[in-house]
């Protein structure tokens, strides 16, 4: 039987290939992420990026085990806001909030 890659595979060969287009990826799937609150793409973002940049070392900068750190960002996974926040200073970012413009008046 034929085994197929999956969409997460492809991405992270990509951003393997292409790793300074990681930035402008991070801040797409949070905007995503405020529009349509889809916790399950964040993570599986988050997943990606992290196994690019190392998960036994992302692991390690967080003070999550390999595993907890996979199942933190699993598709079933519901990490706390600071697990979320380690990782995100682990990759090299920091969460900031960004003002929303109101919606014009009609």
């Amino acid at each position: 039987m034929r085994k197929f890659r999956t969409l997460d595979e492809f991405e992270e060969e990509y951003f393997r290939k292409h790793p300074e287009e990681i930035d402008d990826y991070l801040t797409e799937i949070f905007q995503e992420y405020a529009e349509d609150n889809d916790s399950g793409a964040l993570l599986a973002s988050l997943r990606v990026v992290a196994r690019v940049r190392g998960i036994s070392e992302i692991a390690e900068q967080t003070g999550m085990t390999r595993r907890g750190l996979q199942k933190a960002l699993s598709s079933n996974g519901n990490p706390r806001l600071e697990n979320v926040n380690s990782i995100m200073k682990a990759l090299g970012y920091c969460l900031t909030p960004q003002k929303i413009m109101p919606p014009a008046a009609e």
